[in-house]
């Protein structure tokens, strides 16, 4: 079972740049999108059901901005738009799908990048979320937590760390927190698998840093320990374009 993530920058835009020829070529049983930047009325069928996947979207209340949205193959056992957290829910970040064997949470983590109250919002949702899938774990569900988590964790994941350190989304204060993720025993798929550098997810549109591999890895499949034996295999596709973002993945044995 393959489960592909991608920040499109934009669900209309990509489509524009053959993001359903790509889907049909690649035919993952599912697929979550961050940053759609539209709400469902704005949409055509072309892309809310003419590609043989059931599609369920979060959008912001602010237009253009934010948004998730989960595409599946078998639709899924329940669907839950947001945490419960009205200053989260407000711009749209999370999906919740619940599948035969696992929970998925789809999440456009927030970037701290704007000012000081944006890095703590980005900070306080690390914060929040933690104990909310902690909880699903102990309850006894597998859980998957995938999406633009907008933090590299460590210098191997970014092409210029030491540049970086004082930049949001490689400041320790952010590395701190992935860290406190690990010690509650979530897992980086795609380090089970991959232990070189050079392998990145996002790069600026700027200064020509994508044909230079000039890039972040920011966009993540995390899994509770116990759901590790069934992760069979995780990459990231560096050559499909259409975003600043590439799509990742993980595969399962389920």
């Amino acid at each position: 079972m393959k489960l592909i993530s991608w920040n499109v920058n934009g669900v209309r835009a990509v489509v524009k740049k053959g993001f359903l020829d790509w889907l049909e070529q690649e035919k993952p049983e599912i697929v979550c999108l961050q940053e759609t930047k539209a709400h469902v009325e704005q949409l055509t069928s072309e892309i809310l059901t003419d590609h043989g996947y059931h599609t369920y979207w979060h959008s912001g209340v602010k237009r253009g901005y934010s948004g998730v949205a989960t595409f599946c193959k078998d639709e899924p056992l329940y669907v839950q738009e947001g945490l419960g957290i009205e200053r989260y829910d407000n711009e749209g970040r999370v999906l919740i799908t619940e599948h035969e064997n696992f929970l998925l949470y789809n999440i456009y983590f927030p970037n701290g990048q704007k000012d000081e109250t944006r890095l703590k919002y980005k900070l306080d949702f690390y914060d929040d979320l933690l104990p909310i899938i902690n909880e699903q774990v102990d309850s006894g569900n597998n859980v998957i937590v995938t999406g633009d988590w907008n933090t590299a964790h460590h210098p191997i994941d970014l092409a210029r760390p030491k540049d970086n350190i004082k930049t949001s989304g490689f400041m320790p204060i952010e590395r701190e927190k992935l860290d406190v993720y690990v010690e509650n025993g979530w897992v980086d798929t795609f380090r089970l698998f991959h232990k070189e550098g050079d392998r990145y997810s996002w790069w600026t549109y700027r200064f020509g840093a994508r044909n230079r591999n000039v890039g972040w890895r920011i966009d993540y499949f995390f899994v509770n320990e116990q759901f590790v034996e069934n992760v069979i295999d995780a990459d990231i596709y560096h050559k499909v374009m259409g975003s600043d973002h590439c799509p990742v993945s993980i595969e399962l044995d389920i």
